[in-house]
This record gives C-alpha cells, sequence and structure tokens, in this order.
C-alpha cells in the first residue's frame, strides 16, 4: 500500500519527483526556492523544469520535504506484510518459494532426468530416460566395428566414405557457401545499379546551363 512521506522517517527508497506542473498558485515560489527546485509560473501555476532527486535512500526526511510531497499528493512510499515463512499442508517452507516459474521447474525437472540418465549408463540398468542415450552409443560401437571390418550398412558407409576422402566432404561444404554467397552479394549490386540509374536520371539530356 502507498504511504506518505513523514517527517523524521527514514526513507525506505530513493524519491524523485517529475517535471510537471505543480498546480500551486506563484504565492508558493518561495517555497520551491527554500529547497532549490528550479520552476517557472506557466498559465498562473507553478511548473517544475527539471526531474529532482529530493530525498536519499536511508536518509532523514525532512518537514519540508514532506510538505512539498503531501502538497503534490505524491505518496512515494508503501507498506505491507513481509513474508517470512510459507506453511501448507503440515509443511513450512521459505518465501523464495513463491518466486518459482515453470521455467525454473521444467530446468530442475530436466536435471534430474540428466542424472536418472547418467546413473543408468553408469550401472548398465536401461530406463526410459537412458534408452536413447544406449541406442546412440550402440550405433557408434556398430560404425567403429564396420570400419574396422566388411560390414556394411547406411551409416557405416558414410563414415568409411569419410574416411577414404575427407577432401569430397569438404568439396560438398565448399560448394554449399559459395552457393550460399551469391544471395548475400545480390544486394549490393543492386544497390551499384540503382546508383547508377539516378545517375542517369539526374543527367537526362539537361546540359549544365540548360
Amino acid at each position: 500500500m502507498k504511504a506518505p512521506a513523514r517527517a523524521g522517517a527514514l526513507a525506505p527508497c530513493d524519491v524523485k519527483i517529475p517535471p510537471q506542473n505543480t498546480g500551486l498558485g506563484p504565492e508558493k515560489t518561495s517555497f520551491f526556492q527554500a529547497l532549490s527546485i528550479p520552476t517557472k509560473i506557466s498559465k498562473g501555476t507553478i511548473e517544475i523544469l527539471n526531474e529532482i532527486h529530493l530525498i536519499k535512500k536511508d536518509d532523514k526526511v525532512g518537514a519540508s520535504e514532506a510538505t512539498l510531497l503531501n502538497m503534490l499528493n505524491i505518496s512515494p512510499f508503501t507498506y505491507g506484510l513481509i513474508i517470512r515463512q510459507v506453511y501448507d499442508s503440515g509443511t513450512v517452507f521459505d518465501p523464495e518459494i513463491l518466486d518459482i516459474t515453470a521455467d525454473d521447474l521444467r530446468s530442475k525437472f530436466l536435471l534430474g532426468v540428466r542424472n536418472v540418465a547418467a546413473i543408468s549408463l553408469a550401472i548398465g540398468y536401461p530406463t526410459v530416460a537412458s534408452v536413447p542415450h544406449s541406442i546412440v552409443n550402440g550405433l557408434k560401437n556398430l560404425i567403429a566395428v564396420a570400419v574396422e571390418t566388411d560390414i556394411d550398412f547406411k551409416e557405416a558407409n558414410t563414415a568409411k566414405e569419410y574416411l577414404k576422402d575427407p577432401s569430397k566432404f569438404a568439396a560438398v561444404k565448399a560448394v554449399a557457401a559459395v552457393t550460399a554467397a551469391p544471395t548475400k552479394a545480390a544486394s549490393p549490386a543492386k544497390e551499384e545499379k540503382k546508383e547508377e540509374s539516378e545517375e542517369e536520371d539526374e543527367d537526362m539530356g539537361f546540359g549544365l546551363f540548360d
């Protein structure tokens, strides 16, 4: 809940007054001058020209500052309950649990899945979390065996071709890079062509002294 500034209280936060028309009459000008607040008279009322850092955090609120804030109907402070503990179904939690988001729960769950998969792989016990890793590791072992023997299957053939001639795969990458390059180079060419056409338009049969 918002709370007004009271003289003698310690400020829990910085208090700044934005530039604004106060709606106060010219007779209050001396009050603003006493607080070194630059103002001007606009349409018969006092207008604050710049943002004013009126009170700094942990400073004691003065009587003049409190009066000014009340005159401007500004309640800069707040008050409310501070949660110390959370009680739910016989269990007590720290208040930080209220800040947990769905992303936090998802990351914790995935961390648990990774731990289960790691333990399952280490002890050789298959679980839903570890089976995909076991299949991938098994495929790697099969490819390694096939590379050293005459066994052939699709994934192993690709590995064998790479080991025989790595340059073939490098050539494929180079072709892909070359095909992507013209699309990037097209825009400067268009810009050059546009500049040429603009120059031609400027010289459309008109001499310097026409």
